[in-house]
C-alpha cells in the first residue's frame, strides 16, 4: 500500500433488511407520481454518511481506523423520521432523516478531533434519489407533506470505515474497516 495515495471516504452505517424494503417500497411510491427527473439511489448504496473525510492518504487513513476502535457505544434503535428536501427553492437531493444516531455521530467527531473539523450542522438523512428536474415544484412539496415512512425501528450494530470510488454509472463503496458495537 503506497502512503502518498489517496482515498475518498467516509464513516457510515449501512441499514438492515427491513428498512431497506420500507426505503424500497418509499422509492417505488415517488416514482409512480412522476414529479421529477432524477436518479433513484440504488438499495446496495444506500447508507447514512456519520462523516466524510474527503480524500485521505493511507497513513490519515490507518490514522483513523486506530481511533475509530477506540470508540465505546452501544448498539441502538433508530427510526425513519420525516421525508424531505434540503431546499424548496432547488430541489436537488430526496432523503429520509434517520432519528437516534446523533449520539454516534458525536462520538466519532470527538475520537478524530483535531484530525477533522467537527461537524456544525449534522443532519442524519439517507439520499433516496438524487433530482434533475422537477415538474411540478408546488405539487410535489405538497405531496411530499403527504408521504409517510412506516414506524419502523431497526437494530444498528455497526459503523464502517468506507472509500468511495466515483464513477460515471454511479459510486463504488469499499469497506476498508467495520466496527462492531457493543450489544
Amino acid at each position: 500500500m503506497n502512503d502518498n495515495e489517496y482515498k475518498r471516504c467516509f464513516i457510515g452505517i449501512f441499514l438492515p433488511k427491513e428498512a431497506i424494503n420500507e426505503i424500497k417500497r418509499i422509492q417505488e411510491t415517488v416514482k409512480k407520481k412522476n414529479f421529477f427527473i432524477g436518479k433513484f439511489i440504488e438499495l446496495e448504496n444506500l447508507h447514512l454518511t456519520l462523516k466524510f473525510l474527503g480524500e485521505i492518504d493511507n497513513n490519515k487513513i490507518n490514522e483513523v481506523r486506530g481511533r475509530l476502535r477506540k470508540i465505546n457505544f452501544r448498539g441502538f434503535e433508530a427510526s425513519f423520521d420525516e421525508i424531505g428536501v434540503f431546499s424548496k427553492k432547488f430541489i436537488k437531493i430526496l432523503w429520509i432523516k434517520l432519528a437516534g444516531v446523533d449520539e454516534l455521530q458525536k462520538q466519532i467527531d470527538s475520537v478524530l478531533e483535531n484530525l477533522f473539523n467537527k461537524e456544525e450542522r449534522f443532519m442524519s438523512h439517507l439520499t433516496i434519489a438524487r433530482v434533475k428536474n422537477v415538474y411540478d415544484k408546488k405539487g410535489f412539496l405538497e405531496y411530499l407533506e403527504s408521504l409517510k415512512c412506516k414506524k419502523l425501528g431497526f437494530k444498528i450494530n455497526s459503523f464502517y470505515l468506507m472509500e468511495s470510488e466515483l464513477k460515471p454509472e454511479g459510486p463504488i463503496y469499499r469497506e476498508i474497516e467495520k466496527y462492531r458495537l457493543e450489544s
